[in-house]
């Protein structure tokens, strides 16, 4: 559906919806202000990768031992044969996460200082983003040809040892048995939602503007099989490699295999390290894979980056020719102030915070934005107009079981995961339920989340004020048609009979040579 609006109105997600249906217009504002706080917060995950990178470079990975000055009495490995191991033991992997990188505080209350190697990280990640985006999708769009390919080399490399070692059929025994009985719970279905939006782009906006550069009659059901299946594949090679992994380290530990897995980036930069100080040649295993993780997560920062830089072109053309002069400084603006509301996430509290936003932004609000995209598309623009416009642009129409989609199935499970998440709404945590935020904190969150929720209500609002008519009824029936002219001549949206002026024709025949090709590709967030 957003790669087919995308490539049919050749907006971002604001024009689109604009287009499409003036009154839902703010689903698309949504989309981008949840994209601007994902940007702020995600990049912070690259400069964890780009801080281990350079320390895979030493020697001895100061993750591997406990010989190292921020370790305690509660570090434990197997190569410390000769010592008895600890009540609540700890691997090094976490004692240098939380000890060194991280200096974690005692809560969300005490953020401490920044900690200034993580600052110029991000500094670093926030330079390698603009590179790779200051020419948008001629730029970009090179760059993700090595950035989504090179890390399948080495999650194969990675596979393949992580299946050798001690415990991993513990771990992928738990993987792959499902325990039914936590499909009552309606946390599952959010996180697994959540995750499937994350890692496919989906109501982030991402699709819809990468799309809108593709050709009028780019085949779009190829494109969204294609990223599906890969999307698909990818996270069960992944989730093999993570899981047999961290059996390995449940079974050296000797704890069950819920201990060992931890929320946020926790996974990455706890997990992982400890599977590469045991391959061998171990520095230039850990060197590979941060390179790699660097790729993916540079991979979804230019979708998501992207998206925020696409709306404002789309939404004020005049007003950034006349001032910015170039496509170049409003990328410079944009990523300037999100790395400047990134910088709480990398105070020594920062993770607190981190995961907090990430839960309220990328979670919870994501869903609403996604029902009202839909109900936007599918009801009140129509289904059966969008189907058209896909026989227009690729000449198949959607299959039934696509279209039922549209209609009834996506619609009707956003809606039950949403309203059973409320109902059945726990307060957030951190560290597997260890620790809880304070009631001023989780109020923080619902603001944050509210930020892009508002902007439907909003901007549906003024929409309605803007909108001509005699009766609140009658703006109401001219703000939800859409801007696209239906020809009676030969049944399309876009056609040489439609009613514009020269102008106008232009202008769009400008706009059309001047897209790019590009492919889309998984963002891979997971």
């Amino acid at each position: 559906m957003e790669l087919a609006v995308g490539q049919f109105t050749r907006r971002g997600p604001i024009g689109a919806l604009a287009q499409i249906c003036p009154l839902f217009k703010g689903a698309g504002l949504a989309s981008v202000v949840i994209s601007f706080i994902m940007s702020t917060y995600y990049n912070v995950i690259i400069a964890y990768a780009i801080y281990y990178f350079f320390t895979a470079f030493k020697s001895d990975a100061p993750w591997s031992s406990c010989s190292n000055r921020w370790n305690t009495q509660k570090c434990w490995t197997t190569r410390a044969l000769n010592l008895t191991k600890p009540l609540e033991s700890r691997t090094p992997s976490e004692e240098f996460y939380d000890g060194k990188v991280l200096q974690v505080s005692e809560g969300i209350d005490n953020l401490g200082v920044i900690r200034w190697e993580l600052a110029a990280c991000l500094i670093l990640a926030w330079i390698l983003v603009y590179f790779s985006i200051w020419k948008s999708v001629k730029s970009s769009g090179k760059v993700l040809y090595f950035t989504a390919t090179f890390p399948y080399l080495l999650i194969l490399a990675f596979l393949a040892h992580s299946l050798t070692l001690d415990g991993s059929d513990v771990g992928l025994k738990y993987f792959f048995k499902p325990q039914w009985e936590l499909l009552g719970d309606s946390k599952v279905w959010v996180n697994a939602a959540a995750q499937n939006f994350n890692s496919l782009g989906i109501a982030f906006g991402s699709v819809m503007s990468f799309s809108s550069y593709n050709r009028f009659n780019n085949q779009i059901l190829f494109d969204t099989l294609a990223v599906s299946t890969i999307n698909g594949f990818t996270s069960i090679l992944v989730g093999i490699f993570a899981f047999a992994t961290i059996g390995n380290i449940a079974s050296e530990q000797g704890t069950p295999i819920e201990s060992v897995v931890s929320d946020g980036p926790g996974l990455i930069f706890v997990v992982y390290p400890q599977a590469m100080a045991k391959m061998p040649a171990p520095q230039l295993w850990a060197v590979l894979f941060f390179f790699m993780l660097l790729c993916l997560g540079l991979n979804s920062q230019f979708a998501i980056v992207e998206v925020v830089v696409t709306s404002i072109q789309d939404g004020f053309p005049k007003l950034i020719k006349k001032h910015l002069m170039c496509h170049e400084m409003l990328v410079l603006i944009v990523v300037i102030i999100s790395f400047l509301f990134g910088l709480p996430h990398i105070t020594e509290g920062g993770i607190y915070f981190f995961q907090l936003v990430d839960h309220f932004a990328a979670s919870i609000s994501i869903m609403y934005l996604a029902f009202f995209e839909v109900i936007a598309i599918s009801w009140f623009y129509g289904g059966h107009r969008l189907a058209n416009n896909v026989l227009e642009m690729t000449g198949r129409l959607p299959s039934p079981y696509i279209r039922f989609c549209w209609w009834v199935a996506a619609p009707a499970l956003l809606m039950a995961v949403w309203v059973f998440s409320l109902i059945d709404y726990t307060p957030p945590t951190y560290n597997n339920g260890t620790y809880k935020y304070p009631i001023w904190a989780e109020t923080l969150g619902w603001i944050i989340a509210s930020l892009s929720l508002i902007c439907i209500p909003a901007q549906a609002t003024v929409v309605i004020l803007r909108t001509e008519g005699n009766s609140l009824l009658d703006k109401l029936r001219k703000s939800v048609k859409s801007d696209f002219n239906f020809c009676e001549t030969c049944g399309q949206e876009k056609c040489q009979h439609t009613s514009s002026s020269k102008e106008e024709e232009r202008e769009m025949t400008t706009l059309i040579d001047n897209k790019i090709d590009v492919q889309i590709v998984p963002t891979n967030r997971s």
